[in-house]
């Protein structure tokens, strides 16, 4: 039986901060777990199942990144990175490693509350869907909705949630070409600060996962000016 309240692993090595969070998180019915550092960070990770993953990008033993890195191998748990600068760099790669979401520091805790409530409402508005099909196949892709897992040729292929979301969404509609902007606001939602970049780091990622080379890609194709679709 599904356990009710929403399990959540904060990793930062600022103890003060980690137990602000924790307070105002276990105030909303969570459950919290804490790590200050990236070995620790990885432990937790591997020995429990998380709802989301908050994560500092500077840690002690592994930087954020790395530990983002290493959970992506066996978990598509959504991660949000809190990172203290407010470089555009840092957030494209944290995305490039699997994150799923950034918070820039000093952050508001209503923010954060607001953005973790945010990705868990998608995640269960789509656990809670019976519209969609539970299984979709086109050419030798097979996209297991109700699963959240993607194989090809049999295969299964490792997804980040949010890799999965977009290619879920062009494979129901294949053919449509969403631009960048619709898809960051379909999949990241309309008060997401990122921009379309963000976009297309995941189809870049994505494509890296699916295509046999991504540079001609069989899948996921690219309408210049427009945008991006979904073709066998």
């Amino acid at each position: 039986m599904k356990k009710m309240g929403k399990k959540v692993l904060v990793v930062d090595d600022e103890k003060l901060i980690v137990k602000g969070i924790r307070f105002s998180l276990e105030q909303d019915g969570m459950e919290v777990d804490c790590a200050y550092d990236g070995e620790e960070a990885i432990e937790y990770a591997k020995a429990n199942e998380y709802d989301i993953i908050l994560l500092d990008v500077m840690l002690p033993k592994f930087t954020g990144f790395e530990v983002c890195q290493q959970v992506r191998e066996f978990s598509n748990v959504p991660i949000v990175m809190l990172t203290a600068k407010g470089d555009d760099m840092d957030k494209i790669l944290g995305l490039e490693y699997g994150a799923d979401d950034y918070i820039t520091k000093p952050f508001n805790i209503l923010e954060v509350k607001a953005r973790i409530k945010a990705i868990l409402r998608r995640g269960t508005a789509k656990e809670d869907s019976e519209q969609k099909q539970d299984v979709m196949e086109a050419g030798d892709m097979k996209l297991d909705c109700d699963g959240r897992r993607l194989y090809i040729a049999e295969e299964e292929i490792n997804l980040t949630a949010k890799e999965f979301d977009v290619l879920e969404l062009l494979v129901m509609n294949p053919n449509k070409v969403y631009s960048r902007e619709k898809l960051l606001n379909l999949i990241w939602g309309e008060d997401y600060p990122g921009d379309v970049r963000t976009v297309d780091v995941h189809i870049r990622r994505l494509r890296e996962k699916i295509e046999k080379n991504p540079s001609e890609p069989k899948y996921v194709h690219t309408k210049w000016g427009v945008g991006y679709y979904f073709q066998v």
